[in-house]
């Protein structure tokens, strides 16, 4: 038996669902029932009826899935499989900016842990990001954990006071304007899309900016052949899929996750089958942590 007719076998008995993010592996995304960003798959979490979720993704994601689906059991191929930007923001230092401002929003990016999330006034993607801060009524906003998306949205929002945290995801930190600069010599007719976890030197160059979800959808509806990708290269695999005739470039060195690449077939057949890595939270954080996401869903669904 195949490791694929294992994984379908299994999913039948376990009544499961696999959720894959764009950036693992190709053949993970292919044998996946949905496959998308953050914010897509949290609404998705809530929405399937099967009794078991196999998350495709780092440990975050796995947790968000749990805080908004208690009574479902959720499993991770891979435990280790973490985001080292979701633990990238200091309690004291949230405590310490709420006393500073009283008309304080602590604005938590969704790459973040539970218990982060518990100490947060509402959760965000790189999808609703902007949509949400402007609905928010506060003033100032302390964005954690990642500085470069809150530049971006405070770029966009200048009547606001924004706080930076100092965190970030390494892989699009690594992406430097210079490199973006090279592969735009040479491929000049190539757009540039880059993700706002990208620096502000390198979403200065971009023709746009947005979110993993929104660079697939912008690249399939430009009238542009070919694009130049500043974020994970998994995201490849559905922009090939969409556009088979369109070129796509990466900006020159390893755009490359190593933790949502831990995701193997392998992995996910044996989750399945043994039941193996179930995401487990206290309940007082899952409902502390439930909160700010649901204000989430609430306000991006405006």
């Amino acid at each position: 038996m195949s490791t694929i007719d294992k994984i379908n076998e299994w999913k039948q008995k376990r009544d499961a669902v696999i959720l894959a993010h764009y950036y693992v592996n190709d053949e993970v995304q292919e044998i996946a029932d949905y496959v998308g960003d953050s914010f897509y798959l949290s609404k998705i979490a809530t929405k399937v009826e099967a009794e078991t979720i196999l998350f495709c993704g780092v440990s975050f994601m796995g947790e968000s899935a749990k805080i908004l689906n208690p009574e479902k059991t959720v499993i991770m191929p891979d435990m280790m499989a973490d985001c080292p930007m979701a633990h990238m923001a200091d309690i004291g230092k949230i405590q310490e900016m709420r006393d500073q401002y009283e008309d304080l929003a602590v604005v938590c990016y969704i790459n973040s842990t539970a218990l982060l999330k518990t100490y947060s006034d509402v959760c965000v993607t790189s999808s609703n990001a902007l949509k949400i801060v402007q609905e928010l009524p506060n003033q100032h906003i302390f964005f954690i954990p990642d500085e470069n998306l809150g530049r971006y949205v405070a770029s966009q929002v200048p009547e606001k006071h924004f706080i930076f945290n100092d965190g970030f995801c390494h892989v699009h930190k690594s992406i430097l304007a210079e490199n973006v600069k090279k592969a735009k010599e040479a491929h000049p007719n190539a757009e540039i899309l880059v993700h706002p976890e990208c620096t502000m030197d390198v979403v200065a160059l971009a023709d746009y900016v947005g979110s993993t979800s929104g660079i697939i959808d912008f690249a399939t509806e430009s009238k542009g052949e070919e694009f130049i990708i500043g974020t994970e290269m998994g995201v490849l695999y559905e922009l090939k899929l969409k556009n088979p005739n369109k070129r796509f470039y990466s900006v020159g060195h390893r755009q490359f996750c190593p933790n949502m690449k831990r995701i193997t077939l392998e992995k996910v057949a044996d989750a399945l089958e043994q039941m193996l890595n179930t995401v487990e939270l206290k309940e007082e954080i899952r409902l502390k942590a439930q909160m700010p996401l649901e204000r989430m869903l609430e306000l991006g669904s405006k």
